[in-house]
């Protein structure tokens, strides 16, 4: 992966060039943004550049190191994981980062730890993580992945050069997805409105089969909200249950749900609508409810997904939004 080829961020590629280019390398990054936005592929990039043997701000792409980066086998480049899908365990980090960081690299002049999910790790083992960046070796990177900085220590945030992602413009999502994956316009333009700027995210929805049957999943419930007995609300249940990892995808197409009710109601217009396919549904649906009752429901979803982040309990939160969605 080459610099000029990510879509946006520009802003964060030019500090991580000039950067390189002033040889004032930071001993730690947070990167934050919304998932699939683009984290881990800058974080790559940059620690490819980083060890590239020609020593540019771009990676040459030809050099042992830059073919080792590229393929995920670079002994310099420690990408983190986790065993369990919502947490790190204090095992993991003291053994994958800590107890590691003082051995020297094999052969380039930086050792990078590229930690994706760090809002995932407990505080006890942030504590770890923090002596080991107030104090780290001259060749010791560690840069933070994360999606929710609220996660994160004041104390870890302080001492880490922290790089927000920004939306991509539509523009470039849109010349992205037609020039390099042939997408037809209408293909493209759905998978932008369902991204709001994430062009991993779009990405996933035009190639991942996964993601399409999220989008089909969430279209079925909302197609028949206000008709659910208590058997379609369990099979209902039953069927987002299936994506309880891609929950906040789930919550985002149902968002958008009604955000095509409120501009069927402004504007009367088909153009303008994410889910073009289902204007009859969405016209009578618009029918049915006020302007407030929207706005109401698009609360409720909002509070749906802050309880889940706070770890609520899954099912019940999602009952609950499915009635006050079929109200």
């Amino acid at each position: 992966m080459f610099f000029k080829d990510i879509v946006g961020h520009e802003d964060i590629i030019r500090h991580m060039k000039s950067s390189i280019e002033r040889g004032q390398v930071s001993h730690a990054y947070i990167i934050h943004g919304e998932p699939d936005s683009g984290k881990k592929m800058l974080a790559r990039t940059f620690a490819q550049t980083l060890l590239c043997e020609e020593g540019g701000t771009e990676p040459c792409g030809r050099c042992h190191s830059c073919v080792q980066a590229a393929s995920g086998s670079h002994p310099d480049i420690i990408m983190l994981a986790h065993e369990k899908p919502n947490a790190y365990s204090v095992d993991e980090i003291r053994s994958e980062l800590v107890e590691t960081m003082d051995v020297k690299p094999y052969k380039s002049k930086y050792k990078i730890y590229i930690v994706p999910d760090a809002d995932l790790i407990s505080q006890q083992s942030q504590n770890t993580i923090l002596k080991t960046i107030e104090e780290p070796p001259e060749y010791g990177i560690v840069i933070l992945l994360c999606s929710n900085m609220d996660k994160l220590l004041p104390t870890v945030k302080s001492r880490c050069v922290v790089m927000d992602t920004r939306p991509v413009r539509e523009l470039d999502m849109l010349e992205y997805l037609q020039k390099n994956m042939g997408l037809t316009e209408d293909k493209a333009h759905f998978c932008i409105d369902f991204a709001q700027g994430n062009m991993g995210k779009a990405i996933k929805l035009a190639t991942n089969d996964e993601y399409a049957q999220v989008v089909e999943t969430v279209v079925s419930v909302m197609k028949k909200i206000h008709d659910l007995d208590v058997e379609d609300l369990t099979q209902s249940m039953e069927n987002i249950e299936k994506f309880k990892l891609s929950i906040n995808d789930c919550l985002d197409l149902m968002a958008m749900w009604y955000r095509d009710i409120l501009m069927l109601k402004v504007t009367g217009k088909i153009d303008k609508l994410l889910f073009r396919d289902e204007y009859a549904i969405l016209k009578k649906h618009a029918s049915l409810v006020s302007f407030g009752a929207v706005e109401e429901k698009i609360e409720a979803i909002s509070r749906a997904r802050r309880r889940l982040e706070a770890n609520a309990n899954f099912d019940v939160t999602m009952e609950l939004l499915l009635l006050t969605l079929k109200e």
